[in-house]
């Protein structure tokens, strides 16, 4: 039996803030909708869904990220996942550049939860914060030119 990940999926507050955060650190929209009605209410499992979608994915097309923001029923607030809570954990993305990805999120008021490990000489990487409270890794790994 076959198996391959589809994408993460994220409920976000802003979907608009939070499209232009992925976006602006390389992410591509490949689809945008606004679903609603009984097949999505019996795939989700809550009656009356109603959310406006976009799929983002990576450029080499191997990694995507679907952010959806409810408009029914009404958003449930929660405190930001901490990095050692059970249940969805964090989204992680390889950059090219460290330092410049870091530039791009502190332009939308993301920055690293204490700064930037090094782990074994193979890889520069931290935690953020993103859009709604998402903990986001950013990796560089140091053996790529």
């Amino acid at each position: 039996m076959a198996i391959a990940l589809e994408n993460v999926g994220i409920a976000v507050r802003d979907l608009d803030e939070a499209i232009a955060f992925f976006t602006d650190l390389g992410l591509e929209v490949v689809g945008r909708d606004t679903v609603s009605g009984e097949w999505t209410d019996t795939a989700v499992g809550l009656d009356g869904n109603h959310a406006r979608i976009v799929m983002l994915a990576t450029p080499d097309g191997q990694g995507r990220l679907e952010l959806f923001e409810y408009l029914h029923p009404e958003v449930i607030e929660t405190e930001p996942t901490r990095p050692n809570e059970i249940g969805m954990h964090r989204v992680a993305f390889s950059v090219d550049d460290l330092d410049a990805s870091l530039e791009i999120a502190a332009r939308h008021g993301c920055h690293p939860l204490r700064g930037v490990a090094t782990y074994r000489d193979l890889y520069r990487l931290t935690y953020l914060r993103g859009p709604s409270g998402i903990l986001v890794m950013l990796a560089q790994d140091l053996r790529k030119g």
